[in-house]
C-alpha cells in the first residue's frame, strides 16, 4: 500500500465548523480601521474547508484584533476578477480561479521582506513541487498528494472480482475493467488529473526525465518516449473498448467515482477522506505498474496539488499578514491537525514528529518520512511558473485528439512536444 493510503486509514477525521469566517462571495465584513484584513480564496471540498476555517479561527484569535484572515470560496465568488491577497489552489486552475492569470509574488520574497525565516526543513520531495529552478519557495505546499488507484469494492463484488484485491499491474487492471464492463458497468475506469497521473508519473516511475538540458541554456521537454506512447496507446484502446472514460484534464472524474458512476479511478490520494464517506465500500492502492518493463521503480512518484500562493501587488501590511499566516501554518501542532484531518502530505519532519507525539503509528510515519526525504532522481523538472501549466494545457489539447480518434498517441505526443518546446518551456510564465 502507498504511504498516504496507510496513513489516511489510520488518521481519524475531525472537523469543527467556524462558519462565521467563510465568505460566500466578495461581500467582506467591515472591520475597525485598526484591523488589517486579507482574503484567502480557496476551492476546497466541504471537509477540508471546515478544517481550514478552524485553523483560520485559531490564527485570528491569536492576533488580538490587529489582523484577520477571511476565507472566500471560489465557487461562490460573483466577480472572480476582483482578486484576493492569498489563494490556495492548484496552479493548473489559475484561469478558472480568477478569470485571468494574475501575477504571484514568490513566497521567499514575501517572507524575506517581512523578516520571517522558516527554520523547519521541508521534505525534499514536497519542496520540489513548489520551488523554482534555484530551489527557492514559490508557495507553501499545503495541499499536495500522490497518485493512487481507488476502486469500488461493491462494484467489484457484483462483477465477480475479489473486492479486497486491487489490480497491481496495468494488465490486471485491464482484466478487471473487462469484467466490470461485461457485468454492465458503463464506466469501469476513469482518471482525474490525467497528465500528472498518466504522463508525468509514468515517466517518473520508469526513470525518464520530463526535461533534458541540451546545452547553452536550452531545456527540452520530453514526454514522447516509448513508455509514454505505449501507455497512452493502451488507454486509447481501453477508451475504444469502453473500459476507460475520459472526463477532462481536471478533477471531474473524482465526482464520477464518488457518485458510483465509475468503478475505478486513478487520481490524487487526498480524495481519500471524501471517498471514505461516498456511501459504498471503497479501497485505495498503489498506482498499477508494468511488470514487463526493465528498471521500473513503481514507488517513484511526483507529488502535486494545491499550494498557498500570495498574489503580487498587495500592500506591505497585507504581505506581512500573509507571511505571519504562513508561519502559523508551519507550526508543528497546526501541521499535525491539518494532515490528520485532510490526508494531504506532511510538509516537514516536524509534522511527522508531532504526529508521532500524538500517538499515530511510528512505523507508518517513518515510512512516510523516508519516502518524502528522497530527492527527485529525475533531473531538470519543469517548475511551477516556468512552463508546467503551459505544458499540461498543450498536452490536454493534443491528447483530446486521441480520444476522438483523430490522432494516434504517437502523433499527439509528438505534436505536444513540438508546441511546448517551440513556446520555450524554460521561459517564466504559465
Amino acid at each position: 500500500m502507498m504511504i498516504m493510503d496507510n496513513l489516511a486509514k489510520r488518521w481519524p477525521l475531525y472537523l469543527a465548523l467556524s462558519a462565521s469566517l467563510v465568505l460566500p462571495g466578495l461581500a467582506l465584513a467591515k472591520s475597525a480601521p485598526a484591523t488589517q484584513e486579507v482574503v484567502l480564496r480557496h476551492n476546497l471540498g466541504a471537509r477540508a474547508e471546515t478544517v481550514l476555517a478552524t485553523l483560520v479561527a485559531r490564527f485570528n484569535d491569536q492576533q488580538k484584533g490587529r489582523v484577520r484572515v477571511l476565507l472566500q470560496d471560489a465557487k461562490r465568488v460573483p466577480e472572480p476578477g476582483q482578486l484576493p491577497q492569498m489563494a490556495l489552489l492548484d496552479a493548473d486552475d489559475t484561469r478558472s480561479f480568477f478569470g485571468t492569470v494574475p501575477r504571484f509574488k514568490p513566497l521567499y520574497r514575501v517572507l524575506g521582506e517581512a523578516r520571517e525565516r522558516i527554520k523547519e526543513r521541508f521534505f525534499p520531495l514536497v519542496k520540489d513541487a513548489v520551488d523554482d529552478p534555484a530551489g527557492r519557495l514559490q508557495a507553501l505546499p499545503l495541499g499536495l498528494a500522490l497518485p493512487v488507484l481507488f476502486w469500488n469494492k461493491d462494484a467489484f463484488a457484483k462483477a465477480g472480482l475479489d473486492p479486497d484485491t486491487a489490480p497491481a499491474t496495468w494488465l490486471e487492471l485491464q482484466h478487471a475493467a473487462g469484467k466490470l464492463f461485461d457485468a454492465g458497468h458503463k464506466c469501469p475506469l476513469t482518471s482525474s488529473r490525467f497528465n500528472w497521473v498518466h504522463l508525468e508519473n509514468i515517466s517518473s516511475q520508469y526513470g525518464e526525465p520530463i526535461t533534458v538540458h541540451e546545452g547553452r541554456g536550452v531545456t527540452k521537454v520530453v514526454l514522447n518516449r516509448l513508455i509514454d506512447i505505449q501507455h497512452l496507446a493502451l488507454l486509447s484502446s481501453w477508451n475504444k473498448s469502453h473500459y476507460f472514460r475520459y472526463f477532462g484534464p481536471g478533477d471531474e472524474a473524482d465526482h464520477r467515482f464518488l457518485s458510483g458512476e465509475c468503478a475505478m479511478l486513478t487520481g490524487a490520494s487526498s480524495l481519500y477522506p471524501q471517498a471514505a464517506h461516498a456511501g459504498f465500500a471503497m479501497g485505495v492502492a498503489k498506482l498499477p505498474r508494468y511488470d514487463d518493463v526493465y528498471g521500473a521503480t513503481p514507488g517513484r512518484l511526483l507529488p502535486d496539488g494545491a499550494a498557498l500562493w500570495v498574489l503580487d501587488g498587495q500592500t506591505r501590511l497585507q504581505d506581512e499578514v500573509a507571511a505571519r499566516f504562513v508561519m502559523f501554518l508551519l507550526r508543528p501542532e497546526v501541521q499535525r491537525d491539518w494532515v490528520k484531518a485532510t490526508g494531504f502530505l506532511p510538509m516537514t519532519p516536524v509534522a511527522i514528529a508531532a504526529l508521532k507525539a500524538d500517538g499515530e503509528p511510528p512505523d507508518l510515519l517513518d515510512a512516510a518520512a523516508r519516502r518524502l526525504s528522497e530527492r527527485n532522481p529525475l533531473p531538470a523538472e519543469v517548475k511551477r511558473g516556468f512552463g508546467l501549466t503551459r505544458l499540461r494545457r498543450i498536452l490536454s489539447e493534443e491528447v483530446a485528439a486521441v480520444w476522438n480518434d483523430s490522432k494516434s498517441p504517437m502523433d499527439a505526443l509528438d505534436a505536444a512536444m513540438r508546441r511546448i518546446n517551440a513556446a520555450g518551456a524554460r521561459r517564466p510564465g504559465t
